[in-house]
């Protein structure tokens, strides 16, 4: 692949059955702080039928439900009702920088009727749903440099430059006191939001208070509607910083000007956005309100994802729909993913194919945070799901 090795797997026995390519990843977000984990993020542990490990929502376990599915039916029946191929990748957490490329290489062997990811997230553990439509992304690090090196902070203070003031500075000007991103042009491409997922943000009658709870922050006052806090998180682009670092950040004091400052940082983009065009806005900008006496250096990490949308008709997602709403008694809602997953642009384009995405984790189960976990009961519900998706697309018509 030019990057992390991508497995292919293959089980295509059934001649005049569609052809389904499931989709997935290996590889995790890293592990740190490690303090904050309860037990070691790579020795999963059990408890209260919750199993927590990093990567067992995302994205492992999830992945594992249709292999154990595609087991039972060879187990059972000998053959499966489909025919069936498993791309499974390494770089999903840094973006998929050579994903496309091993697509397009592999383009034969991919040939498919439909792919099914196994990557995303239910909306809630007590509330079915689907995910019809998820952000891009575009991630850059930004350096600013001052002198040559480090320098005393008593000598050479108050006439050196100052990485970390400048770093901080040029950060500043990048949103407005609300968090708005205020970046000429950043915004440039937008489209209005997709009517059915707007009406699906009205009926959740999201919790905000519960929600700031849940992640430990202080309540804001004013307090956001739920529907403003969704649509923030689903259809709005973002701009946030991941990473700050510079100078001396060790143990005890260490009384130095840093020679650099760097920050981490990525955009969530939505329909109609230009993950490159995007990049070259903030560069741009950042340049413009840089003081002098600094170079700024702007990095892009990877190409960039746009944001992608289902067709809200495609046969297999009413299928999922139907059974989600046999296994939950409530049917799913269609919803967005404030996340990106970039394989459904990528299979669009290349296979010629749509993506459903038809994941058990749910979006409180911690996966990038410690202590993340599955819920067992999802991954048993899952295999019963998966093997009706296997079955209803090898009967459709």
């Amino acid at each position: 692949t030019g990057g992390h090795p991508a497995v292919l797997a293959e089980w295509c026995t059934t001649p005049g059955a569609p052809t389904v390519l499931v989709y997935g990843h290996y590889d995790v977000q890293p592990p740190a702080p490690f303090d904050k984990w309860t037990t070691p993020p790579f020795q999963p542990d059990l408890r209260n039928d919750r199993l927590y490990a990093r990567g067992v929502s995302d994205d492992k376990g999830p992945l594992l439900i249709p292999i154990l599915v595609a087991q039972g039916f060879h187990a059972v029946n000998g053959t499966l009702p489909i025919n069936l191929k498993i791309l499974i990748e390494g770089e999903e957490e840094t973006g998929s920088p050579h994903f496309e490329r091993t697509v397009a290489r592999l383009r034969d062997r991919l040939a498919c009727d439909l792919v099914v990811s196994a990557d995303g997230a239910m909306w809630r553990a007590d509330l079915p749903s689907v995910t019809v439509a998820s952000r891009g992304l575009a991630a850059l690090e930004v350096t600013v440099q001052g002198a040559a090196k480090d320098l005393h902070s008593g000598r050479h203070g108050g006439s050196a430059p100052n990485p970390i003031r400048a770093l901080t500075h040029i950060l500043a000007t990048l949103h407005d006191a609300a968090g708005a991103v205020i970046v000429p042009g950043f915004h440039d491409g937008t489209t209005q939001p997709d009517p059915a997922i707007v009406a699906a943000i009205a009926g959740l009658n999201f919790d905000c208070a519960a929600y700031f709870d849940e992640i430990g922050a202080p309540r804001p006052d004013p307090m956001p509607s739920g529907a403003t806090l969704l649509t923030n998180q689903w259809l709005r682009p973002t701009l946030e910083f991941n990473g700050i670092s510079g100078g001396y950040a060790g143990t005890g004091s260490k009384t130095v000007i840093p020679e650099r400052a760097s920050a981490k940082i990525t955009c969530r983009l939505v329909a109609g956005q230009d993950p490159e065009s995007v990049t070259r806005a903030i560069t741009g900008h950042l340049h413009d309100v840089l003081p002098t006496g600094y170079t700024l250096t702007v990095h892009s990490r990877g190409p960039g994802t746009t944001a992608f949308a289902l067709d809200p008709d495609m046969p297999a997602l009413r299928i999922t729909e139907q059974i989600l709403t046999e296994l939950q008694g409530t049917k799913p809602l269609r919803v967005a993913m404030g996340a990106t997953i970039p394989i459904g642009d990528v299979f669009r384009r290349h296979l010629g194919v749509g993506t459903i995405f038809f994941s058990f984790s749910t979006s409180d189960e911690d996966y990038h945070a410690p202590n993340e976990y599955l819920r067992l009961s999802n991954f048993r519900l899952g295999q019963i799901a998966w093997a009706r998706l296997f079955t209803r697309l090898g009967n459709a018509p």
